[in-house]
């Protein structure tokens, strides 16, 4: 297959007789980092293949998501290392400011403290040190699913190499007048007193209320209903549809707000759909993004009626109230002025929460710092337009282009401690000066520093190019940038995706971060939910990796990775995992015992049997099969493959077919272990990527090399022996349909049966021992009766039932069976024969009856031709 320079030693065919991950795993994995296998050289001259880790937050632990996501781009990553890239996967964490300052917050409230009683410094250092003593725990669990990353270049987003290049795009960008500050709507968590991103905000179905409520007098009137009664104290305006011909009469109108003692306008704007609800709408421009968009296209004043907290902030009868509080009082005060016109309690609807503290969040006007990203959105969507940038599976490029050509700017402020501060200095007479890395901030008095600081995403954003030590040009950027190819989930292509191909383009000089962006699908349980601590059906894969070792784990992931599919998983499916890793592991045990080796040149195939053939056509093609999936990104569809080669091909029927060439020893024996022992060093060098641990234990015992890691990933020969799988696939037939005439007829598989096998100039002839020895067939002896005969691919299994089964008792059953079957068909036949029913009948349901109909079918020609092969009285 491919020639492998490893020093050898003396293979040893002792293996433990049962495969025990937890004594395996953890030595391996301590081994492959101490050999230094998985760090990446920019001195060298292999071509590069670059991956960076979606960085995990310092405050997570592994969960399933990351264990499917590391598992995919491990599986890449030990692959191209194998076929002999520099092969460098990228490891570091995210700061993530609001979780972690909400973790260490938490903390400090533990002692009766708050952040503000250490003061920002204080506080930032008790952060630090958090870190220190608790972060990071992901590292360590990320060991245990074997993940082969560069530990010696792992980055934190904080630290001073990528706080260093934050501060230079910053800079660049303010520069470059694609930075700025203003006042516009964001989204405001009243607990975690910041603004936060979109990906920060969760939605979910929560009970609220619609009221309508009438402004205005008389004919001057008009009803609005809204799910945030409190927000009317803020209203600067009624909209309705310029077209809407029942309220053309009162656009550029004044009506009286109520509960206030303002009046406000009513203004004609195309953003109000006329036909929801009554057609006119409310306008908070200083609590809601739509409304503020129509207050700046009619220079309505922005009332802000709450504070940070969501509190009432406007005079009168409500000041003081929180948000909830208020929307109830101002219901009431609204009731006893005869102003509701309908209430619907409860009102299901959307609402955003704070993912962090579950909060929910408040549209808020404030002053933040906004990135321009008009120019940058553009070139982002033109590089996957132009084929810089590939998108895989393709169908995922609508939803990318949907987000990158409707960009809003982005807000990348937030109201916090911890994270990158933001390098903009103000002076004591307005000043406003931005500092780059290089540069010294002005100093003197009335100078202070924005106490805001970056979205975690700012940071993130520039992660592939940032750890590899960007702005310097250092020799791992000049190897290894842009990255090979991103592997990440489809619901971060709006948030980081977008900003890493932003920030990529524009730092780098109109070069991509990354040729192929690989899209995968979320975890979820095995009846396809979501998982959720509210559904209680969240996994921890740790205890999995604890019970079925962690290349089950590894293996169930993979094997349900279709691109950009949700995956659905359950402890069954990695139990079944765990029993594929045991057979490996058996089957392997079995073939080093019984002369299974690689040593020697192989043999010439004319010195091989239609077996070895066969198995080695097998194997060529299942080599060229993985690597077309691989390049593909079907990992469902390669670990499929593996899976039915390994199990089925090569220990189901290879090794069975071999065993009586094994025990009969002599040339043959040694040719077909010398076959044996490719396959099986191919085959473990395939699986490898998804189940490195039992391969590499394995493999390192077959060979006597150094490492299965570094090992020559396999190619395909080009061997291919048509007539061998014709042969070994007719002989698989025979060997099927007697098994299966076998269970019909009640026999136990070990039970030996008399039998004569006319295989005539059939090459199944040569055949006729391991025929004999998988169906478990005695010879013909004296006195035998073919009472069952089965012709298959050619040839003919004469059976002796007789003495083996009580033929008159299986009759009665058999033909209660059938006359069951018949019933049920007729039923079926009956009920769509039947006009009037068909008429009336939901299509599903007369489905139904269509299969009832196959399903009888099939039962009757199956019963009917277990009955013609019973043995005659």
């Amino acid at each position: 297959m491919t020639e492998n320079t490893q020093q050898q030693t003396a293979p040893t065919t002792e293996l433990p007789t049962q495969y025990a991950p937890a004594e395996v795993e953890g030595p391996l994995y301590e081994r492959w980092v101490e050999r230094g296998y998985f760090e990446a050289d920019a001195k060298s001259e292999k071509p590069p293949y670059t991956i960076v880790i979606p960085p995990p937050n310092v405050t997570g632990s592994l969960h399933l998501g990351h264990a499917f996501e590391h598992t995919l781009i491990d599986a890449l990553t030990r692959r191209k290392r194998m076929q002999g890239y520099e092969t460098l996967w990228q490891p570091g964490m995210d700061h993530a400011g609001i979780a972690t300052q909400n973790v260490v917050e938490r903390e400090l409230a533990k002692e009766g403290k708050s952040r503000h009683d250490l003061g920002r410094e204080a506080f930032v250092e008790r952060v630090w040190q958090w870190k220190a003593e608790s972060g990071g725990q992901i590292s360590g669990q990320m060991k245990r699913l074997g993940d082969g990353v560069a530990w010696s270049r792992e980055r934190f987003t904080m630290d001073e190499g990528l706080s260093q290049a934050v501060q230079t795009i910053f800079k660049k960008l303010y520069d470059d007048e694609l930075i700025y500050r203003a006042e516009r709507i964001i989204n405001w968590c009243p607990r975690c007193l910041t603004a936060i991103s979109d990906i920060e905000v969760e939605y979910q179905d929560d009970d609220g209320e619609l009221v309508s409520i009438r402004y205005g007098e008389g004919e001057d009137s008009l009803v609005v209903a809204t799910t945030r009664a409190e927000t009317m104290l803020g209203d600067t305006a009624v909209a309705v549809h310029p077209d809407d011909e029942r309220y053309k009469h009162l656009v550029g109108k004044q009506i009286k707000l109520p509960l206030t003692d303002r009046t406000i306008p009513v203004v004609a704007d195309t953003h109000v759909d006329p036909e929801f609800g009554t057609g006119a709408v409310k306008v908070t421009p200083a609590h809601d993004p739509n409304d503020f968009e129509i207050g700046q296209r009619h220079d309505l004043p922005n009332l802000a009626v709450m504070d940070e907290r969501a509190v009432i902030t406007a005079h009168g009868p409500f000041q003081g109230l929180d948000r909830l509080e208020a929307r109830s009082a101002i219901v009431a005060a609204l009731r006893a002025e005869s102003r509701i016109v309908a209430e619907k309690r409860p009102y299901v609807h959307s609402v955003g929460h704070c993912s962090r503290c579950k909060t929910t969040i408040e549209p808020r006007l404030s002053m933040q710092w906004w990135v321009k990203v008009g120019p940058l959105a553009k070139a982002a969507g033109d590089a996957v337009r132009d084929g810089k940038v590939k998108i895989h599976p393709q169908e995922m490029e609508k939803r990318y282009f949907d987000w990158v050509d409707n960009l809003h700017d982005w807000c990348i402020s937030r109201q916090l401690w911890w994270g990158h501060r933001i390098p903009v200095w103000y002076g004591p007479n307005g000043e406003v000066v931005c500092v780059g890395p290089d540069e010294q901030p002005p100093a003197g008095e009335g100078w202070h520093q924005d106490t805001d600081v970056l979205d975690t995403w700012f940071s993130s954003g520039l992660w592939p190019f940032s750890t590899l030590g960007w702005p310097e040009q250092t020799e791992s950027l000049a190897k290894f940038y842009p990255n090979s190819v991103l592997v990440t989930g489809y619901d971060i292509l709006f948030f980081w995706v977008a900003r890493m191909m932003m920030f990529g383009l524009y730092a780098m000089d109109g070069t991509p971060p990354f040729h192929t962006i690989a899209l995968h699908g979320m975890v979820r349980d095995q009846n396809g939910k979501k998982m959720s601590k509210s559904f209680g059906n969240v996994v921890n894969p740790l205890d999995w990796m604890d019970e079925y070792g962690s290349d089950a784990v590894r293996f169930t992931l993979a094997n349900g990775a279709n691109p950009g599919v949700d995956v659905p998983i359950g402890e069954d499916w990695v139990k079944a995992s765990r029993n594929f890793a045991n057979k490996i592991w058996n089957a392997t045990r079995f073939a080093l015992m019984n002369g299974a080796t690689i040593e020697g040149p192989l043999p010439d195939a004319s010195e091989m049997s239609a077996t070895d053939r066969w198995i080695l056509s097998r194997l060529n093609a299942t080599v060229a099969q993985v690597d077309a999936y691989y390049e593909d990104y079907q990992f469902a569809k390669l670990s499929d493959a593996l899976y039915h080669f390994a199990w089925d091909e090569v220990f189901d029927w290879y090794v069975e077919l071999s065993k009586t060439t094994f025990f009969a020893g002599g040339e043959q024996a040694r040719v077909s272990g010398r076959v044996l022992g490719e396959v099986l060093d191919v085959m473990l060098r395939l699986l490898h990527p998804i189940v490195p641990f039992v391969t590499e234990a394995l493999w390192t015992t077959l060979t006597g090399r150094e490492s299965v890691v570094i090992a020559d990933w396999p190619k395909d020969s080009g061997f291919r022996d048509a007539a061998a799988e014709a042969e070994i696939e007719n002989l698989q037939q025979v060997v099927t349909e007697v098994r299966r005439f076998r269970a019909d007829q009640g026999l136990q598989p070990g039970q030996k049966v008399p039998a004569r096998l006319e295989l005539g100039g059939t090459a199944l002839a040569a055949h006729e021992a391991a025929i004999r020895q998988l169906l478990r067939l005695q010879p013909e002896g004296e006195g035998f009766s073919a009472t069952a005969s089965l012709p298959v691919a050619g040839a003919t299994v004469a059976l002796d039932l007789s003495g083996t089964i009580d033929v008159e008792a299986e009759r009665k059953r058999l033909t209660k069976d059938l006359a069951a079957a018949e019933k049920e068909k007729a039923q079926a036949n009956g009920k769509l024969g039947n006009e009037a029913f068909l008429a009336k009948a939901p299509d599903n349901v007369v489905e139904k009856i269509r299969t009832r109909l196959a399903k009888a079918d099939e039962d009757i020609a199956r019963i009917q031709a277990q009955l013609a092969n019973l043995p005659q009285a």
